[in-house]
């Protein structure tokens, strides 16, 4: 099993609190499951707090300072991570993406923001939000850009995505945006960045019907399973939950075609909107 991970204080509040929490819970000489306890939580849960996973709210700050004697610094520091780009029901589970070192996911309507361009991002802000003005859109868009530099460093994370057959037929933003859309999707497939399948119609019922989901790992701390709908999203810590997740992931790449038959599909879907983008 991996040490704890070594975290810069100064990197992020996260990593501050959890520096932090694992320096005075190991003086007190408590367990994670010790402390745990009266936060009404898991043992792994403050692991992952420790870690920088997980977001500490307010009220576990409350009790955090109270039962290791830390005159208030909990309360005072988890202020700084009540900040966040993204929406409440999501902003737990973007943090934790920039900790991963894998992440798996199953996308069955959009293609996954790490994945997308920014024409196709703001055609899925501007039909979230109709009314919007431009500033707000942009500054949405700007957010998922920013999720999207995780890609840059070569490795880390490892990215495993199916898609859903219906990513590539649904038309975001038009033909043309949609042809380059999935042309990134298939430039990163193509340079080993990411492993991507799509889960074809003529699968039929499958394991995911309910909607998305994603699965990281961590170097020091458990994994975490995100399920979402419509303008909600729970993050899983519990052991249980999250192996049940993996299996039906696991079940979904079973049913999608293969990454080479996966990147064909996706080539040919492109250039038929470049077909269609031409005659307009």
């Amino acid at each position: 099993m991996p040490g704890p991970k070594k975290l810069d204080p100064s990197s992020s509040p996260r990593a501050l609190l959890g520096a932090e929490l694992r320096h005075r819970r190991e003086a007190a000489g408590l367990s994670q499951d010790d402390l745990g306890a009266p936060l009404f939580v898991s043992g792994s849960f403050i692991g992952q707090l420790e870690a920088g996973t997980r977001r500490m709210q307010v009220d576990q700050a409350q009790k955090l300072d109270e039962v290791l004697g830390a005159g208030g610094f909990f309360v005072r520091n988890c202020a700084a991570l009540k900040k966040s780009k993204y929406p409440d029901h999501f902003a737990e589970a973007a943090e934790a993406e920039r900790e991963a070192i894998t992440i798996k996911e199953y996308a069955p309507l959009l293609i996954p923001g790490l994945l997308q361009t920014e024409a196709y991002a703001r055609a899925v802000f501007r039909a979230y939000q109709p009314t919007a003005t431009e500033d707000v859109i942009d500054e949405l868009v700007a957010a998922r850009l920013e999720r999207a530099q995780l890609l840059t460093d070569p490795t880390t994370p490892m990215l495993w995505v199916v898609l859903d057959e219906a990513v590539l037929r649904r038309r975001v933003g038009g033909s043309r945006v949609m042809a380059k859309a999935l042309r990134h999707v298939a430039e990163l497939a193509q340079r080993h960045r990411a492993i991507v399948q799509v889960l074809p119609f003529r699968a039929g019922a499958h394991a995911a019907l309910d909607g998305g989901l994603k699965l990281m790992t961590f170097p020091a701390a458990p994994p975490l399973a995100y399920v979402d709908g419509l303008g909600m999203g729970r993050l899983q810590d519990d052991p249980a939950s999250v192996a049940r997740y993996e299996l039906t992931y696991h079940l979904l790449g079973a049913s999608a075609s293969s990454p080479e038959a996966s990147l064909a599909l996706i080539e040919s879907v492109a250039e038929d909107y470049d077909h269609e983008a031409q005659q307009l």
